[in-house]
């Protein structure tokens, strides 16, 4: 069984102290990640920038929780899925996206994918393509009603993604007892480039 964790009555200006905290930490990382990539200084360099890293992640290690994040619960409702690999603030592999609820009951995100996500040369992975289109599709479940978990899915490549600025979104296409179908797509600045359609099932837990 998937477990959420409740937090209690955390005020929102603390979570919003928090997320001031954090945030910009998993920035600077992404930052870090890109930098790491794509530097060309010499190896001097790169031993002095890896001690500081090292003495970096030791300071930040000094107190951590116990194995994943996880996602935490205000008693407010309110949902922090920091360490979550594509939306997680305090993660710092995610783009981040941020997911928008439309008034036709469409999800929405524009983001950026920079080389940390490449594939083929200039190009998206294609298995970042389909862990952002899973996301995607399964926040639409979700928000059509309660806790909705990935049954299958299928994904059309229509042509590569070029690596920049991106346009996602998914819609629920129907409802079928415990059963949420979705689809959606990846978009580049030259059109759509990735189709997905997805089974998204209620857990025996939350039909109680």
């Amino acid at each position: 069984m998937v477990q959420f964790t409740d937090i209690g009555d955390v005020p929102a200006e603390d979570v919003a102290r928090l997320r001031e905290i954090y945030e910009p930490l998993a920035d600077s990382v992404r930052e870090l990640i890109d930098a790491t990539i794509r530097t060309e200084v010499d190896a001097d360099a790169v031993a002095a920038a890896t001690a500081e890293i090292d003495a970096a992640t030791t300071r930040l290690r000094a107190r951590q929780c116990e194995g994943p994040f996880g996602v935490r619960y205000t008693t407010g409702g309110e949902r922090l899925a920091w360490g979550n690999p594509v939306i997680g603030i305090r993660n710092p592999i995610a783009p981040p996206l941020t997911i928008r609820a439309e008034p036709d009951g469409r999800v929405t995100t524009d983001f950026y994918l920079g080389a940390a996500y490449e594939g083929p040369p200039g190009h998206v992975h294609g298995g970042m393509a389909a862990l952002i289109l899973d996301h995607v599709l399964g926040e639409v479940a979700v928000h059509a009603g309660s806790p909705r978990f990935t049954g299958t899915i299928t994904l059309r490549y229509l042509r590569p993604t070029r690596l920049g600025h991106l346009h996602a979104e998914a819609a629920i296409t129907r409802t079928e007892g415990i059963k949420a179908f979705a689809s959606g797509h990846l978009a580049d600045d030259e059109g759509v480039t990735v189709q997905a359609e997805g089974v998204f099932i209620q857990p025996k837990w939350a039909r109680e």
